[in-house]
């Protein structure tokens, strides 16, 4: 297999939720397209070749299975090793743009996406090979290519000549067939999870008849659950285990069965995984240990686990994860290591931890948070947070997702997920930043490279998706009890109501410091005496008060002899109040049992926090989604071009300079001197592909080179030292403004040479403005996200950055440019001109684009970006390149 073919391999999704694997076809292929051929019907085999065609002749086989993955391409689909179906380019000339496609799916497999996948591949591969338009001839009874064709969101144009349906279209990925292709994703997706956690019946793998160990319990768990299906123990030699009819194999048992549990030793679940695939399974839940999360041995079987599952059409919960729930009284599914299930509710929850399920589960039954369904992901080999939360946006029985994350496996689809799910249930995420220390480096004198977004940015970030972002497990719950027991505010303004003058100060406090206006009124504070009838009537007046759109209740406990009634019941009037409103309320009872049904919290600054995550993602439903601009001057095809010339991953670019080594130094020699060939104008014509035109530069070292440049312009000129970090300080010195002829010249190359060294950077003066940033950087958790601020040393100490996930709509970039605390500056601070915002907008959008559609960019920085009243230059830009590979959440579907 030629370079690049390799990675054309998938595991895909079918429409009904089983897996299958797509992968380029060879030689040795040809038996079983001959075996292939021969279950098609004569309808099918008519359909596809325009004739009867009973069998393959031996030259049209060998052409079939070689390809040369360039000019000629070709998939086969296979469950197993069974090929179920093959697709097919060929190019229509050496250098030609066009390519012919077809492809054709085993009779008793259509009808299952199979054609709609391979169209996506193949259409991928042909981009990759500078394909740019597929042609296709159907005939016209063929009504199901034709919808295949017809409904993936290409612009199709058809012709009828000679009894066949002549079909041509680009393959560029459009707006309308990314639509389509997520919706495919979604729906294939959902289904695989809707098996996965509504079984007809399960099959247990390595529970004891001694009723021991993991197996067992969790065997009796699912049967003293109460789980509806059928419930059968796997087991070598016992007729029964746990009180159940026992089987040697899954496929004995008399009963279907759907999902495996599988809580073996790890070296016997290659053979459970077999059996499972014998009896015709769907999943397996995998609890045991001993894989990816134990070293490179156990990582290596991890691997073939999932290979052979996958062959078998199975999806994987895990490994050693701590397994799955239902609560569905239809279901009731507790295959955990929990003995006990929360109680049933309206909340999802994925927890990659399997160390931490179990206490994960304790607190929510202890807090009384009711869930639909659990999932512990484990080592996340196969199925993750973004499978459940595809399933938990159809779920009716789901109206909160809770996720608790370690690492992320496909950020931007996690991203691209949320903004889409947020819009009608309330995602909240607990999870790791995967970040190295340096990223978080402001030291821009000796810059290390690629820096991310900080803790406060990264909860901006979650906030563009839509995700309730939270910081401790204890917050999680805070957070998801508020939301699955009182309505969204509609907003800003807390309303205080309380009988302890303390607890109200400090309550105030509190919410000034997130950002919370205290309603006009308030606090109110009924005494240490009210009465639970005084009580009540300060909260019902606040419940239906215009000003207040969220209400805080604190009862701080009385001395002895203060209650006038000693046994008034103000939980009780606390919570009539709470649930009849239709503001949300959240209560702080520091002594005794907290109110039925409100959401509780140990103290008020607890309290306050819940709420403001809630506000704030309430503020976010309410914003008008934005959308992506088009603008004129872009050219995706062109800047690709540039970056192909660019050398190995690893390599620096600077719109003043060649290529130098990467921030960490990890270029090698050869990268480095094949970066520096194809470095002078790189960054500016990378720029200019999407319409963002660099102000000239060229560095110098010595005064006679200074002289020279400076009279090239014709103009005044700035003279800046070419030292990384120093560029910029003109406190130090480094910078000259407004230099014109020879003498000032050779008098201001002099003063930066003798302090800061002979390499100096001359430069064409523009009109002043305010400084600003604008960087691109690949996050770990979100992909390439796009940050913004205004320049200088303080506010780079002190990371006034804001930030937001690539690409950006219309109001993803005006956010940017107000967000950051310096962003007065911009407005007309102190009787200057405001900039032109705008024209920071479009760069800002532009960028953006750049970094999503390029994702051999893992930095990009202009800096010093000179923001005016008339529009703004950029004046330097550094550039430094990773790997060409695609990211996660690009081309076409895959597992």
């Amino acid at each position: 297999m030629v370079d690049g073919a390799a990675d054309r391999s998938a595991d895909v999704l079918l429409s009904d939720g089983t897996t299958v694997h797509l992968r380029p076809i060879r030689t040795d292929d040809a038996a079983g397209i001959v075996a292939m051929h021969s279950r098609f019907s004569e309808r099918t085999r008519y359909l596809r070749y325009f004739s009867p065609y009973p069998r393959i002749p031996d030259r049209d086989l060998r052409r079939f299975v070689t390809v040369d993955h360039h000019h000629r391409e070709a998939f086969v689909v296979l469950s197993g090793e069974r090929i179920l179906a093959v697709g097919r380019f060929d190019r229509l000339g050496p250098e030609a743009g066009d390519a012919e496609v077809a492809f054709v799916v085993e009779d008793a497999h259509q009808g299952r996406g199979i054609g709609p996948v391979l169209l996506e591949h193949l259409a991928e591969a042909a981009r990759r090979e500078g394909i740019s338009r597929f042609l296709a001839e159907v005939l016209p009874a063929n009504g199901t290519m034709l919808r295949v064709f017809a409904d993936f969101g290409y612009q199709v144009q058809r012709r009828y000549a000679d009894g066949v349906v002549h079909l041509s279209f680009p393959i560029a990925p459009t707006e309308e067939s990314l639509r389509v292709q997520w919706g495919r994703e979604h729906r294939t997706e959902a289904r695989s999870i809707a098996r996965l956690l509504a079984p007809n019946g399960v099959a247990v793998y390595g529970a004891s008849a001694t009723g021991q160990g993991i197996g067992a319990a969790i065997l009796g768990h699912l049967r003293d659950g109460g789980f509806t299906g059928h419930l059968v123990p796997v087991h070598p030699s016992a007729v029964r285990v746990g009180g159940l009819p026992a089987y040697p194999s899954a496929a004995d048992a008399p009963v279907p069965l759907d999902l495996a549990v599988v809580a073996v030793p790890p070296e016997a679940v290659p053979g459970v995984v077999a059996d499972a695939a014998h009896a015709g399974l769907h999943a397996l839940v995998v609890v045991s240990a001993g894989f990816a999360e134990s070293g490179a041995e156990g990582a290596a079987a991890q691997r073939e686990l999932i290979r052979a599952a996958r062959a078998a059409g199975m999806r994987v919960v895990g490994p050693n994860c701590l397994g799955i729930a239902n609560t569905d009284q239809r279901v009731r599914l507790n295959a955990t290591l929990a003995p006990r299930l929360p109680v049933a509710g309206r909340v999802g929850f994925f927890s990659q931890s399997g160390v931490l399920g179990v206490a994960l589960l304790a607190e929510a039954e202890r807090r009384g948070l009711g869930l639909s369904s659990f999932v512990s992901a484990g080592n996340r080999a196969d199925v993750s947070g973004n499978d459940l939360l595809q399933y938990w946006q159809d779920d009716p029985g789901t109206d909160v997702i809770l996720l608790y994350l370690e690492t992320f496996g496909n950020p931007r689809k996690f991203a691209r997920l949320a903004r889409r799910i947020g819009r009608t249930k309330p995602v909240v995420a607990l999870a790791a930043s995967a970040r190295r220390p340096a990223d978080q480096s402001a030291d821009t004198d000796t810059d290390p490279g690629p820096r991310g977004p900080d803790g406060t940015a990264l909860t901006a970030l979650y906030a563009q998706s839509g995700v309730i972002r939270v910081e401790t497990v204890a917050e999680l719950f805070d957070v998801g009890m508020l939301l699955a027991h009182q309505p969204l505010p509609a907003g800003r303004r807390v309303g205080i109501v309380g009988n302890s003058t303390a607890l109200a100060d400090l309550a105030a406090i509190a919410c000034r410091s997130h950002g919370l206006p205290v309603a006009v009124g308030y606090p109110v504070n009924v005494g240490p005496q009210a009465t639970a009838h005084d009580f009540a009537d300060a909260l019902a007046d606040a419940a239906v008060d215009p000003r207040v759109d969220a209400l805080l209740v604190h009862f701080a406990p009385p001395l002895p002899g203060q209650l006038v009634d000693a046994d008034a019941d103000f939980t009780s009037a606390v919570a009539s109040v709470a649930l009849a409103g239709d503001r949300p309320t959240v209560a702080t009872f520091p002594v005794g049992p907290p109110p039925v049904g409100v959401p509780s919290y140990p103290t008020v600054e607890e309290a306050v926090r819940a709420l403001a995550r809630v506000i704030g993602y309430a503020d976010w439903l309410r914003q008008p989604v934005g959308e992506l601009t088009e603008f004129a001057g872009t050219a995706p095809d062109t800047a690709a071009a540039v970056l192909a010339r660019a050398g190995e991953p690893g390599s620096a670019f600077s719109s003043d300079e060649g290529a130098g080594p990467f921030g960490d130094g990890s270029a090698s020699a050869e990268a480095r001197s094949e970066a520096a060939n194809a470095g002078p104008g790189l960054v500016e014509r990378l720029l200019a592909a999407y319409g963002i035109p660099v102000v000239p530069s060229t560095v110098v070292d010595s005064v006679d080179a200074a002289v020279a440049a400076a009279r090239h312009w014709g103009s005044a000129v700035v003279l800046k030292s070419a030292r990384e970090g120093l560029r910029h300080r003109l406190d130090l010195g480094a910078v000259r403004l407004d230099q014109f002829g020879d003498d000032a010249v050779r008098r201001a190359y002099q003063e930066i040479a003798d302090s800061f060294g002979p390499r100096v950077l001359v430069q064409p003066m523009v009109p002043p403005g305010v400084a600003c940033v604008v960087e691109a950087v690949e996050d770990p958790a979100f992909g390439p996200v796009v940050g913004f601020g205004l320049g200088g040393v303080a506010t780079d100490l002190l990371g006034d950055r804001a930030w937001r996930v690539a690409p950006l709509t219309d109001r993803d970039a005006s956010a940017l440019i107000e967000e950051p605390r310096a962003a007065p500056l911009l407005y007309g601070y102190r009787g200057a001109e405001p900039v032109d915002r705008a024209a920071l907008a479009e760069l800002l959008q532009r960028v953006g684009r750049l970094v999503d559609e390029q994702p051999r960019v893992r930095l990009l920085r202009l800096n010093p970006v000179l923001a005016r009243p008339d529009g703004l230059a950029v004046l330097h830009a550094e550039l430094h390149l990773g790997l060409s590979a695609p990211r996660p959440d690009t081309g076409p579907r895959r597992l």
